[in-house]
């Protein structure tokens, strides 16, 4: 069955129709429509009248064509420009009444997600993506979106406040020559990798793809450059020279010297700068530049099923990106894997008494990882600080909520109870409270269990006896008494929310 896929951008929305054609997707319809929501959202922080009533007028459009081709399947999405209005949620509760149609409004993970599954796809047969380490990009009007993977595993997902649509309103409130424009944005893109460097960790980057679906533009600049037809390849002298021909050229000037169209030729010095910072992190002497879209990704996702495979499924990526997240935080990772262990036995054996749900375990595993993420800034209140980290962290295809959750969770890991009080908590609807709860007194008992990080525990077991009482039993040959001194205060929460009593037998003679 045919497809729509509306994909409401910075600078424009676009909708994409096609249909499987074999092992790939056949394009039907593709269509653009200038709606600059970014000029709205990146200048005075959230979306205004005009720019939603254009958004309202374009997706009736769009319906009416949709429905000339009998399409049932409508995905519609949206990206920076919305996901960071003030008014997001305004803006979106407008189209769902106007047009009927709902929008699910991405964030860097889901993107990032979309992108690496596509490509995954594509160069299945011709590059060992899997094999690599890579980093990913999806270049738009509002943001550099980039995901870093090693050998398949997400470690990274970010996105760098870099577009077309905000370099033009820097040049246009910055005013000077052209020579000082110029190197006004080569300070900003200079700036935004700076803390980009800073974020990634450690590992030696093999190559760096960019994703653009105006490939066109590039291919005046490179005409022998494409390889076969999938991506063209640019090198650090390529970058260089064509800074240095564009640097003192008007926009009309580079329209015409490279064929391009004039709103777009004053973009072109700001992607070359932007890969021009590439070469710096890699050391590579290529980046790869790959014609395709978002908006066709999740077409060939929805259309074609492109699922990670279980190794490399949304679970272990999120495991990947969180076990990252420990190392560039300096955290105590045997800690966090001895937590997030005893919390998956905790969850397995205790899921009736609580009445869990089997997707709850990934936010009780990211929580437990992530709990002590807060010590980064002050082992002082760091549940405080871990909860405000985690709620800014992009995480993989999860949702706000989603997020939400962890965070408190994660805050919630000491003798502190979840409360009306505090702001994450209480911004989540009662059924999702209800969840915080019964995840952080799992927490609280597996963080309690290794209380002295020196991983005493050789195995545990949960035994549920009569009268609702359970037993935690404990296998070690250490001294047990800060574990057990800490598990006894901490248990309260887990008695409160069950009714049941739970204790903890210590064999030291297995």
């Amino acid at each position: 069955m045919a497809a729509g896929v509306i994909d409401i951008g910075s600078n424009s929305i676009k909708l994409l129709i096609g249909e499987p054609a074999g092992n790939d997707v056949m394009i039907l319809e593709s269509l653009k429509n200038i709606v600059p929501i970014g000029k709205s959202t990146f200048l005075k922080g959230y979306i205004s009248q005009e720019p939603i009533n254009l958004t309202i007028n374009t997706l009736e459009k769009y319906k009416t064509i949709l429905k000339e081709y009998n399409i049932t399947q409508i995905f519609v999405i949206a990206t920076t420009a919305v996901r960071e209005a003030a008014n997001r949620t305004i803006f979106v509760d407008t189209v769902r009444r106007k047009t009927g149609l709902e929008i699910e409004v991405l964030n860097v993970g889901d993107i990032v997600y979309y992108i690496d599954a596509y490509i995954s796809y594509k160069l299945k047969d011709t590059y060992p993506i899997n094999n690599k380490n890579l980093l990913i990009c999806e270049m738009g009007a509002g943001s550099v979106d980039v995901s870093l993977l090693k050998k398949g595993f997400t470690l990274l997902n970010i996105g760098l406040a870099l577009g077309s649509l905000r370099f033009k309103q820097l040049t246009s409130k910055a005013g000077g020559s052209m020579a000082e424009a110029s190197e006004a944005l080569s300070e900003y893109i200079e700036n935004e990798f700076s803390y980009f460097r800073r974020r990634l960790p450690r590992i030696h980057v093999d190559d760096i793809f960019l994703i653009d679906e105006n490939q066109e533009y590039l291919r005046a600049m490179l005409p022998s450059k494409k390889v076969a037809t999938k991506f063209f390849q640019f090198g650090v002298s390529d970058v260089e020279r064509i800074i240095g021909e564009l640097s003192d050229k008007t926009a009309e000037e580079i329209a015409s010297d490279y064929d391009v169209p004039v709103e777009n030729a004053d973009a072109l010095l700001p992607y070359m700068m932007i890969l021009k910072n590439f070469f710096v992190i890699t050391q590579n002497p290529h980046v790869y530049v790959m014609e395709t879209s978002l908006a066709e990704a999740i077409l060939a996702n929805k259309l074609l099923g492109l699922e990670l495979t279980k190794r490399y499924n949304k679970t272990n990526q999120l495991l990947s990106v969180a076990h990252s997240i420990c190392e560039q935080y300096n955290m105590d990772l045997n800690h966090a894997k001895q937590t997030a262990h005893f919390a998956r036995v905790l969850f397995d054996g205790l899921r009736e008494q609580l009445g869990l749900e089997d997707n709850e375990l990934l936010y009780l595993t990211l929580a437990a990882y992530l709990h002590d993420i807060g010590k980064f800034i002050s082992n002082r209140s760091h549940h405080k600080h871990s909860e405000y980290i985690i709620s800014s962290l992009n995480l993989f295809r999860l949702t706000d909520d989603e997020i939400k959750i962890i965070a408190a969770v994660a805050r919630y890991h000491r003798r502190g109870e979840p409360s009306k009080a505090h702001p994450v908590y209480n911004s989540l609807p009662e059924d999702k409270q209800i969840i915080v709860q019964k995840l952080a007194a799992l927490l609280r008992l597996a963080n309690a269990l290794d209380h002295s990080h020196r991983q005493k525990v050789k195995s545990m077991e949960i035994l549920n006896g009569m009268s609702d009482n359970i037993t935690v039993v404990i296998n070690t040959r250490d001294n047990f008494l800060l574990e057990k001194n800490d598990f006894n205060e901490k248990k309260d929460l887990f008695e409160k929310i069950t009714g049941s009593r739970i204790k903890l037998t210590i064999n030291e003679d297995f």
